[in-house]
C-alpha cells in the first residue's frame, strides 16, 4: 500500500512539474522561433545562445521589471503569470536548444 501511495505521489508531482517545451511553445515560439534562433521582433538577443542561468535571470528580471530594453513591457506581460518552476523549466529547455 505504501508503494502505491508513493508511486501515485511521485506521478502526480511529475505531472504537475513545469513542462519547458510546452511553456516555450505557448509563450515564446511565435517570436523567438522553433529553436530560439530568432531575434524577437528583430530586437532581442538570440536566446538559444544563452545559458540556463542567463535565461532564468533575464526572465526573472522581466518579471520584476529590473531587466530589458525596448522589449521590457511586452516581456513583463508574457512572464507575469510564470511561477519560479515555470521559469526554471523554460531556462532548462531553451538552453538545450541549438
Amino acid at each position: 500500500m505504501k508503494k502505491i501511495i508513493l508511486t501515485l505521489t511521485l506521478m502526480s508531482t511529475l505531472m504537475m512539474a513545469a513542462d519547458g517545451a510546452a511553456l516555450y511553445t505557448k509563450n515564446c515560439l511565435s517570436c523567438h522561433g522553433a529553436m530560439g534562433e530568432k531575434k524577437a521582433l528583430g530586437k532581442s538577443l538570440v536566446i538559444n545562445k544563452m545559458s540556463k542561468d542567463e535565461i532564468t535571470s533575464a526572465l526573472n528580471g522581466y518579471k520584476d521589471g529590473s531587466y530589458g530594453r525596448s522589449m521590457k513591457s511586452l516581456m513583463k506581460s508574457k512572464v507575469a503569470a510564470l511561477s519560479d518552476e515555470d521559469i526554471n523549466a523554460l531556462g532548462k529547455y531553451i538552453s538545450s536548444l541549438k
